[in-house]
């Protein structure tokens, strides 16, 4: 597929009504820790994650799609108020479909961020196709746009910093 370039992307987040995110290798930078019994530690980055609820503050829809479960997901999503988090589904197109239907949103008006084969379906049903940087090639040929940032290293930043420019919306004013 050709790659839109920067002012593309920013063109096109003018229709996105909501920005769903793969959350291990794009809101982190695809690591985990275990420790005993388990317990799971995850590194998240904390600009990602203040674009993000700046994000919704302008009135975009943000959603988590994750093939797995992480209590630690939970705990960051929570913390920024992400009230859509999805996790623990493999078909990532089956899992946002019943948000979208209740939220009255169409696929072709969604952007998906993702790093992995398992993004490769969602990918291809929405508007908007992206991969961060350091995500598997397969994927990266499917996709409209691929981030100048590794994920967990400012990916989602750099597409929020677009949706803004593209709405005309400057973010300071959305800080609190």
């Amino acid at each position: 597929m050709k790659k839109l370039t920067r002012a593309e992307c920013v063109e096109r987040f003018k229709s996105i009504k909501l920005l769903a995110l793969d959350v291990d290798g794009v809101l982190t930078d695809d690591s985990i820790f275990f420790g005993p019994e388990g317990f799971e530690l995850k590194k998240f980055n904390i600009s990602d994650g203040f674009y993000m609820v700046l994000a919704m503050r302008t009135g975009l829809e943000l959603a988590i799609v994750s093939g797995r479960y992480s209590p630690a997901t939970d705990t960051r999503m929570k913390d920024l108020g992400i009230k859509h988090v999805l996790q623990d589904r493999k078909d990532k197109v089956e899992q946002l479909a019943p948000l979208l239907e209740q939220l009255n949103i169409d696929f072709s008006q969604v952007a998906f961020v993702g790093n992995e084969l398992l993004d490769i379906k969602l990918a291809r049903k929405v508007g908007l196709p992206i991969a961060v940087a350091d995500s598997a090639k397969e994927l990266i040929d499917e996709v409209a746009y691929v981030t100048t940032r590794d994920g967990g290293n400012g990916a989602v930043r750099e597409l929020i910093e677009c949706y803004f420019e593209g709405n005309g919306i400057i973010p300071i004013d959305y800080v609190i």
